[in-house]
């Protein structure tokens, strides 16, 4: 559930900290790796998921979202 400030958990499984979150396309260098130290993040940043699988896709991701995919971001 959202928190006041529009924030919402990420857990381990989901895109914010997955390497393949903004893999390729970078909009929020500085969001990124918010998400990941502090696993929050905001509803409203979107990222391109970098997934070899999902690549020409060029599918744009919340940090809430996920898929069979998941690889650990390094920290």
């Amino acid at each position: 559930m959202p928190s006041a400030s529009n924030e919402l958990t990420v857990e381990p499984g989901q895109c914010g900290l997955c390497s393949h979150f903004g893999e390729h396309h970078k909009e929020h260098p500085q969001d990124i790796a918010q998400i990941r130290n502090s696993h929050r993040a905001k509803l409203d940043i979107l990222e391109e998921c970098g997934h070899p699988a999902h690549a020409a896709l060029h599918l744009r991701v919340n940090a809430v979202s996920g898929c069979d995919g998941f690889s650990p971001a390094a920290r």
